[in-house]
């Protein structure tokens, strides 16, 4: 099933605010109905497709017929941008001014590099196509060319299972929920559930460096990684032949977090573990954000480190987001303070005897027990975020998240500069936000920041954020945090990524890019600048 072509997921899941929180909204923040429901599909104006007829045809050799070369309407519409608050609010009113020429549907290694090459003959960019969850302008080239989208979900299998060694390959173009489904037959996991999980792809983890909500435990997928094939329009990169090697630098680092703009990934060999017995969430409440980020430093730091652990601060808490299917539904007072939610898997004995000790260490930082209703509800929910998102715009309220992350000693002067930032800027436009953050990933020498924001849309929302936008990512760089930990760069965060890595550090890659892309095709301005 295709996701939604105006929104997330699946629109069988999708619900209208509660009144509760409509009226929070237009008293809290002065949000008032706009009419932003979508134009009707066949509303959306796509201009005429510039792919010729020649190339259309050598692409279609390429890939096994004519069926899997598509410039109908709707497919260019469902392949364009991707879920990014300013792409949605876009596509919503009609506008796919930015639609790809074709969209392409390779099934094979070989047929991803026959399709480079004649996209190269031919001056096409190529912007390889997953699960289009990406956030930051993953799937927006820039430079005016005329592009195909590459979909690799044809490219779908578990290719290897190796017991012994415990590592599968899997091609780029499966889903999460299949590829867990295909392992878990087997008695395995591979442990990676963003909250894109339920439509983003192998290939976007790896080509994003994506973190899972139980990273604690199982670690991010760049970490996961232990082989990568890749075509590229200069030839095959094969990169990783053992789980650690000293000859020479790690080709794979280069290749993760590459967003398309190397390479084209066509098979991850990653490492697995077995299917856990026991799975337990549990809540806790901590005085303040300060506490609760103390008490979680200390499990990072000095174990032992649960599989998942994340700590929503005080407004986050109190407006309910880390359990979005309860929001404006649940009678009572909000909880006061800080929820902290902590994750437990493996055998039943070894959860037991980590969740005791995790225990003492909470009690000891001042964290208080809330159960484990607070933990299982968020664990049933943990993927909703992104329809309440819909329904925010629907009742005309502009939401976006962003992230980022830092060394535990700057975390505090990071979590203030993002929120003034916000706060200041927004409010100066007339639309005075609410800002809610959690730590929504950990490690022994930091942990990252995720902040949501709500507010009225403005006259003119995609114009209305992109000053905040700029603002924010400025107040990022300059408080000492990483411009993205893991939705990536695009082209929301090209520009503080090329400042981020310096003039040298740039120079590398694109000398890389130069010798893997001669002409310069793979995803144009996303990473790198157009040269």
């Amino acid at each position: 099933m295709d996701m939604v072509w105006s929104g997330w997921g699946d629109p069988a899941r999708a619900a209208p605010l509660p009144d509760s929180v409509t009226g929070l909204l237009r008293d809290l923040l002065g949000v008032a109905p706009r009419g932003t429901a979508p134009v009707p599909l066949g509303s959306v104006a796509v201009p005429a497709s510039p792919l010729t007829g020649e190339a259309r045809a050598a692409l279609a050799e390429c890939c096994g017929g004519p069926a899997h070369v598509r410039t109908d309407a709707e497919s260019r519409i469902r392949h364009t941008r991707g879920r990014s608050t300013p792409d949605l609010l876009r596509i919503r009113t009609g506008e796919a001014d930015d639609a790809p020429a074709a969209v392409v549907l390779p099934g094979s290694h070989e047929e991803v590099l026959a399709v480079l090459r004649v996209c190269a003959g031919h001056g096409l960019a190529v912007v390889p196509f997953g699960g289009g969850t990406s956030v930051v302008g993953g799937l927006a080239p820039r430079g005016g060319r005329a592009f195909v989208a590459l979909d690799l979900r044809r490219m779908d299998a578990l290719l290897a299972l190796d017991e012994v060694s415990r590592t599968a390959t899997l091609q780029p173009g499966l889903r999460a929920p299949r590829a867990e489904a295909l392992l878990n037959e087997r008695g395995f996991t591979l442990g990676h559930f963003p909250q894109s999980y339920e439509w983003a792809s192998i290939g976007g983890f790896a080509a994003a460096r994506s973190s899972g909500q139980a990273s604690a435990g199982y670690g991010r997928f760049d970490e996961m990684v232990l082989g990568l094939t890749v075509a590229t329009p200069e030839g095959t990169l094969e990169a990783g032949r053992a789980p650690r090697s000293a000859a020479g630098p790690d080709l794979r680092q280069l290749i993760l977090g590459s967003e398309g703009a190397l390479g084209v990934i066509t098979s991850v060999t990653v490492r697995i573990r077995p299917l856990p017995r026991t799975r337990i969430h549990e809540g806790w409440r901590f005085a303040s954000f300060e506490a609760g980020t103390a008490a979680l430093r200390r499990l990072a730091q000095d174990g032992p480190r649960p599989t998942v652990l994340r700590l929503s601060d005080e407004t986050e808490t109190f407006v309910g987001l880390a359990q979005p299917d309860g929001i404006g539904r649940s009678g009572g007072a909000p909880p006061a303070g800080c929820t902290a939610i902590a994750g437990y898997e493996g055998t039943a004995e070894e959860t037991a005897r980590r969740r005791a000790r995790a225990r003492e260490v909470l009690l000891a930082c001042g964290g208080e027990f809330a159960g484990e209703e607070p933990g299982e509800r968020w664990a049933r929910g943990r993927y909703d975020a992104p329809y309440l998102r819909d329904a925010l715009l629907d009742a005309g309220a502009f939401v976006e998240t962003l992230e980022t992350a830092a060394f535990w000693s700057g975390l505090p002067a990071l979590y203030d500069a993002v929120r003034r930032t916000l706060t200041s800027t927004l409010t100066e436009a007339g639309t005075p936000p609410l800002v809610m953050c959690h730590v929504s990933h950990v490690y022994e020498n930091g942990a990252s920041l995720y902040f949501t924001v709500v507010s009225a849309q403005g006259e003119d929302p995609v114009a209305h954020w992109a000053p905040v936008k700029r603002a924010v990512n400025d107040a990022i760089l300059a408080a000492g945090g990483t411009i993205s930990h893991h939705h990536g760069v695009g082209t929301d965060h090209r520009d503080w990524f090329v400042r981020e890595a310096g003039p040298v550090g740039i120079r590398v890659l694109q000398a890389v890019k130069a010798e893997v892309d001669p002409s310069g095709i793979l995803n144009p301005g996303v990473l790198l600048p157009l040269r």
